[in-house]
């Protein structure tokens, strides 16, 4: 039994941080925060606003100061607070900074210049800021990975086609295929140029693509290896063949962007991918009065993040993930079932839910839509963890309509059950998105071309169908939990690819095999927890660096949330917090409240301090089976597939002005595919994701 002095003052702390958040709800009954990214979406905002010829010297000042305080000390720029310089970032940073007018004797730009210089210059950063430096005649397109719009024309059959990749590649890569095939550069002043990063004279650089895997492998070396030489192939393709279907494959893109771009939200509801379409429809003809291209331009702006100093601007908004997360944790700590502002929250969320067949019909044509989207509205990319973390706060919400909630429940895991993997596991937004070979092409150098299956969103599966009273001998639960058995590693934690790292996946199975009513007392549940406890803080609490996902001798070593420095719950250690004789992996399963995060490293937001002293979502019993849920019948195993120039001197980027298988029980295995990790390495982060 906890003393006295405890109990009360964690029941004060709870009580505080309930009405602390319940102040931060909108009017309308959600909550959102700020969505903190690295500064490349900054700086990349601040090159588009040139490229465009549309800049605020005033609001670009503001960004430059916003990108100076993110300076590091060495004069990089980093992806995550503490990490270590990142070139391509620095890269972008030190460009936008020329561009806004800062002079190349400035302090911080020599700094920047010399790190970059050291790292090797542009001929060593990624894809993305190649491209963007080509946009401005600073590097050349022979330098870019080949990327054929005709690539719109694949079929599903073919190995590789724009459904074998995740939605968020899909959405970024389609207005490339635009941008790529007129190949557009902007040409600078000469005192605007970028020749002092070259480290030998660009006309002397190699752009030639290194063959060597990172991390190495013979595997690795082999694909790569055959890919570059295909990129080699299609090059000389592009410059000599008549290539009869380019402009059917224009047009495809085309019709492709304007169905996407028609709808609110953005296109895909990200940056990059607003950023590249405002971009490839200005060079498809449409002028920038066009309400298509004013639509992408007013959301990127909706991005923005101001006060009286600076400026920066978010990958996206985050408002379903905050309010179901919020729901739930306040729900669990505990506020009444039908408390109003809860009630509220409930029906916001409600009016959210995604009735629209989207990109993931070309893998799942026989499931019906219902989820929910991470952002405002992105109607095309509803989210799986987003619709799992909406679905079980309306389980336990009371005092609505029962029948609207009740068909809401059945639509969004009917859904959520239909997008299963044929490996057993849950992805974000795709499903059997699993061809990891295809990470090895030149233009996927980042590592997160694909959405595959992953612990982390698995576990939330498992805890989704326990919450609604289903427990382990559910089909469906049999398959997922074969797929986390398969990929534990051999001491204990699973991956997390949408929290950070080793410490967040194995959280999120544990709490998924508890609401499932698993059997803890088996050996591979023993092995998580004692790694768990292995790695628990001093002072009690846990974290964990973004570098684990690069380096992972680093799993599950704690560094704090800004920099290295241990940050984690004060306070007793938490197994001290356990009733005598309880397995501590039953009731401690949970830690922290969720932490989320998303494509680009290193994202946080400032409400998850709010969070992190309330009780881990699901922990109560699992219920009874609801009577609202009526299972969706298995498919016929019959599938039907949905149908699915050479460089310019101009100095203009406008163009002519004018107009499941969740029912398959085939088993699979994967390797872990290296994704780019994007959280801020602390106990928990909360509520940031994208």
């Amino acid at each position: 039994m906890l003393p006295s002095r405890t109990v009360k003052g964690l029941s004060d702390a709870i009580a505080r941080a309930q009405a602390r958040l319940l102040s931060l709800q909108a009017p309308d009954g959600h909550w959102v925060g700020k969505l903190e990214a690295d500064t490349t979406i900054t700086a990349e905002y601040l090159l588009l606003g040139h490229l465009m010829d549309r800049v605020d010297r005033r609001r670009e000042q503001k960004a430059v100061r916003y990108l100076r305080r993110r300076q590091r000390a060495d004069g990089g720029f980093d992806l995550f607070p503490g990490g270590p310089t990142h070139l391509s970032a620095t890269i972008k940073a030190y460009f936008a900074m020329k561009m806004a007018g800062v002079p190349v004797s400035d302090p911080a730009m020599v700094r920047a210049r010399e790190r970059i210089l050291e790292m090797g210059g542009p001929v060593k950063a990624n894809v993305f800021t190649k491209i963007q430096l080509a946009l401005f005649g600073e590097y050349d397109w022979n330098g870019v990975p080949a990327m054929p719009v005709e690539i719109m024309l694949l079929p599903q059959r073919f190995f590789f086609n724009l459904y074998e990749v995740s939605y968020w590649s899909r959405t970024v890569i389609i207005p490339l295929l635009v941008i790529m095939d007129r190949k557009p550069v902007k040409w600078l002043a000469r005192e605007q140029s970028l020749d002092e990063l070259w480290p030998e004279p660009r006309e002397h650089a190699s752009l030639r693509f290194s063959r060597m895997p990172k991390p190495f492998s013979w595997r690795g070396l082999l694909w790569k290896s055959f890919f570059i030489a295909v990129d080699d192939a299609l090059k000389i393709w592009e410059r000599f063949s008549p290539r009869p279907f380019r402009r059917r494959a224009l047009e495809a893109a085309r019709l492709w962007l304007e169905e996407r771009l028609a709808v609110s939200g953005g296109l895909g509801g990200i940056y990059p991918a607003m950023a590249n379409s405002i971009l490839a429809m200005r060079l498809l003809g449409y002028p920038d009065d066009h309400p298509l291209v004013i639509g992408q331009l007013k959301e990127v702006e909706a991005l923005a993040v101001e006060d009286e100093e600076e400026l920066h601007y978010q990958p996206c908004p985050s408002p379903v993930w905050d309010t179901s997360l919020a729901m739930n944790a306040l729900l669990e700590s505990g506020r009444p079932a039908d408390d109003p502002s809860l009630r509220r929250a409930a029906e916001w969320l409600l009016e959210r839910q995604v009735f629209v067949a989207g990109d993931w019909q070309a893998k799942r044509p026989w499931v019906q839509p219902g989820g929910w989207a991470f952002q405002y509205a992105n109607d095309f990319y509803p989210d799986l963890d987003d619709s799992a973390m909406v679905l079980m706060a309306l389980e336990k919400i009371r005092g609505l309509d029962a029948d609207r909630v009740r068909t809401a429940k059945e639509r969004g895991l009917g859904w959520f059950l239909g997008m299963q993997g044929a490996d057993g596991g849950w992805a974000s937004f795709e499903a059997d998105n699993n061809r990891l070979y295809l990470n090895n092409i030149p233009f996927a150098d980042h590592g997160a071309l694909l959405d595959p299956s992953t612990e982390d969103l698995t576990g939330r599966g498992l805890e989704l169908i326990g919450t609604v009273g289903y427990g382990r001998d559910f089909e469906p639960a049999r398959r997922a939990l074969a797929f986390i058995r398969r990929m534990q590693r051999y001491d204990g934690p699973w991956f997390g690819r949408w929290g950070v790292n080793y410490i967040y996946g194995t959280w999120s199975v544990l709490r998924g095999l508890a609401a499932i009513g698993e059997n803890l007392d088996q050996e591979y549940v023993h092995r998580a927890v004692r790694w768990l406890e292995k790695h628990q803080n001093p002072d009690g609490g846990w974290g964990e660096t973004c570098e684990s996902y690069d380096r992972s001798e680093l799993a599950g070593i704690g560094s704090g949330a800004d920099g290295g420095r241990p940050r984690a719950h004060r306070g007793r250690r938490a197994r001290r917090l356990l009733p005598p004789r309880q397995p501590a992996r039953r009731r401690w399963l949970g830690g922290p409240v969720l932490e989320r995060d998303r494509l680009p490293r290193g994202l946080h937001a400032p409400v998850p301090p709010l969070l992190q002293i309330l009780p881990p979502v699901g922990a109560r019993g699992v219920p009874a089976r609801p009577r609202w849920l009526s299972l969706p019948s298995p498919p016929s195993p019959a599938r039907s597939r949905p149908s699915g120039d050479r460089r310019s001197t101009s100095s203009r980027f406008s163009g002519a002005s004018g107009a499941s298988s969740g029912w398959r029980w085939s088993r699979w295995s994967r390797r872990r595919s290296r994704c780019a990790p994007s959280s801020t390495a602390c106990t928990t982060s909360a509520i940031a994701r994208c």
